[in-house]
């Protein structure tokens, strides 16, 4: 947390990402635009940081949008207009959210080195309704490492999600940094 609320401070995050060619809040809107038609739905962005992916989820017409994080400077940072509410929370716990509340919940580059462990994502799926979609990106350098191809499976086989797409993203380009970008139906 201390590490984001001083990189959050005087927009470096932002200008870092910017500089970095950093894809991932691009690529995951897109590939939810694929899947998801309608814009009136509730979405939920998990590690929302600077709101690059409520932003974008603008962009292409929803309007919507919870978002919590870890770092209050990142979340003070975020644009007015942007997300309909704002939280700080740890993702490594159970999230203070009813079951079955969201359309979509979108996790963009919190699951990498040292963040959010794949327990997270059966609170997706707790949170997420019947139908809904769960779109994320898991840094390749943990995807074993800390049990996410695991989870992902487990998921699969206890019948509580459907793949519809997962695909190495470029993630941040310029830094030769891939991601997996997955999109999952609740079921």
């Amino acid at each position: 947390m201390k590490y984001y609320d001083e990189w959050g401070e005087k927009d470096k995050y932002n200008k870092d990402m910017l500089q970095w060619n950093y894809t991932g809040p691009k690529e995951c809107v897109r590939t939810l635009g694929k899947y998801q038609k309608k814009k009136n739905i509730c979405i939920f962005d998990a590690g929302c940081g600077t709101g690059l992916v409520g932003i974008k989820l603008k962009e292409d017409g929803f309007a919507n949008i919870d978002g919590v994080d870890l770092s209050q400077t990142l979340l003070e940072s975020i644009p007015k207009n942007v997300y309909q509410k704002l939280e700080k929370a740890d993702l490594n716990q159970p999230i203070k959210i009813e079951n079955d509340v969201y359309d979509v919940v979108m996790c963009v580059g919190t699951f990498t080195f040292g963040h959010v462990k794949p327990l997270a994502l059966d609170e997706f799926v707790r949170i997420t309704k019947t139908g809904g979609l769960i779109c994320f990106t898991i840094n390749e350098g943990i995807y074993e490492e800390y049990g996410f191809d695991k989870k992902i499976f487990e998921l699969k086989e206890n019948n509580k999600w459907e793949e519809l797409d997962f695909f190495k993203s470029d993630y941040i380009a310029s830094k030769n940094v891939n991601a997996w970008l997955g999109i999952y139906k609740v079921k």
